[in-house]
């Protein structure tokens, strides 16, 4: 994957050892290349490069964006847990309701044999099957696949491009981890979050998503209070004022036949959420607490293996992360479902887990769609791409 000079691919070291492999390996110079990280942790690994004797730098989006024969959009965010992924379904729509056909190109994640994975494509759940893929990937791929549109994902973005292209109208690129796109955006769409004000211009590269944007979502403001969404207002007007600005709500409802009031809940949320994406709690915990729940069950306590870690390693609330990056690690997210004391699972993610895992109590989905509030609209920020 990485030319003839690495006959074996690259060797990965852990980011613990930099200090020691910048002097031993006479190392000239750092590029940081990982996403959704505060500024301040990046400038800690500047400081430890540069204290080292190393230069310390990045790779900007002219010298990392390819560029595509048919228009792009580009969904991005501030943070993971922003909205993208309901976003991205409204861009599909809108796009299909006007007659256009989209492709979506998800941003990788590298999970298995990159060799393997080099081009992916997906068009139905058969496929997904097949490529053995994890949760996190499901939750990206199924809910495009289950409105008919076909998704890439792989690692070789040249030519994953050189085949999406083919097969439709526009080209969106569903991105993840809130890198900048990998293709150049036609219309540069960044979802920013109100229930994390502030994090527009302290998350890496996040603000860079922000101030490039030609549209702002401001998500979430059904949960928010005027004083956040405010707030990321008068960011946009000092960062981005050009940016076109689409407020949007995200409403959650419950599967058919679920009753929570006085039921005693345990909550799955999205895992990426949770974990880098730093929020405490999501869309399961919203839909609990409306429809009554009379206790919200911490599941913390019956953490085993890898979980364990998890929770270590991450700030998270009473609930549960999807997670299942390896069949053992999903054996472990079913132990730990069914020996949380709760009356009812609700489970809010993008993809079904009771075909994952075996819920030995009534289990019910959360849903969440992306709703504008006012104009401009959708329809106003594709408008590009759609004359």
């Amino acid at each position: 994957m990485s030319g003839s000079r690495y006959q074996d691919g690259i060797q990965i070291y852990d980011e613990s050892e930099l200090d020691r492999l910048i002097t031993e390996l006479r190392v000239d110079e750092v590029v940081f290349a990982y996403s959704d990280v505060s500024h301040v942790f990046v400038m800690h690994q500047a400081s430890r490069a540069m204290a080292a004797g190393a230069s310390f730098g990045f790779l900007g989006p002219d010298a990392t964006m390819l560029e595509a024969q048919v228009p792009v959009v580009a969904v991005c965010a501030v943070r993971t847990g922003s909205g993208k992924s309901q976003t991205t379904r409204k861009v599909v729509q809108t796009l299909r309701d006007a007659g256009k056909t989209a492709v979506v190109v998800r941003h990788p994640m590298p999970y298995g044999d990159l060799v393997a994975q080099r081009v992916q494509r997906f068009a139905s759940f058969d496929d997904l099957d097949r490529a053995n893929v994890t949760i996190e990937e499901r939750e990206e791929y199924e809910p495009h696949l289950r409105r008919g549109t076909v998704v890439y994902a792989g690692v070789d973005y040249g030519e994953i491009l050189e085949q999406a292209q083919k097969e439709c109208d526009v080209l969106i690129w569903d991105g993840g981890n809130n890198d900048t796109p990998f293709y150049r955006p036609t219309v540069h769409i960044v979802v920013a979050d109100p229930l994390r004000a502030g994090h527009e211009s302290s998350y890496f590269p996040g603000e860079t998503n922000f101030r490039m944007a030609d549209v702002i979502v401001i998500n979430k403001i059904d949960s928010a209070t005027p004083e956040q969404v405010a707030e990321i207002e008068g960011a946009a007007a000092e960062l981005n004022p050009t940016a076109m600005i689409v407020k949007g709500r995200s409403p959650v409802t419950l599967e058919e036949g679920a009753e929570l009031s006085g039921k005693r809940v345990l909550v799955i949320e999205d895992g990426p959420t949770l974990t880098h994406g730093g929020m405490h709690y999501g869309a399961g915990v919203v839909a609990a607490r409306q429809h009554g729940a009379a206790e919200i069950v911490d599941p913390r306590e019956f953490a085993v293996g890898s979980m364990k870690e998890i929770y270590a390693k991450y700030d998270i609330g009473p609930v549960l992360p999807a997670m299942g990056y390896s069949n053992g690690q999903l054996h472990e997210f079913e132990r730990m479902i069914n020996a949380v004391p709760a009356d009812v699972v609700v489970i809010a993610t993008p993809i079904d887990l009771r075909k994952l895992v075996k819920i030995e109590r009534p289990a019910f989905r959360a849903f969440y769609d992306l709703e504008e509030e006012g104009t401009p609209t959708m329809v106003d920020a594709l408008r590009p791409v759609l004359e």
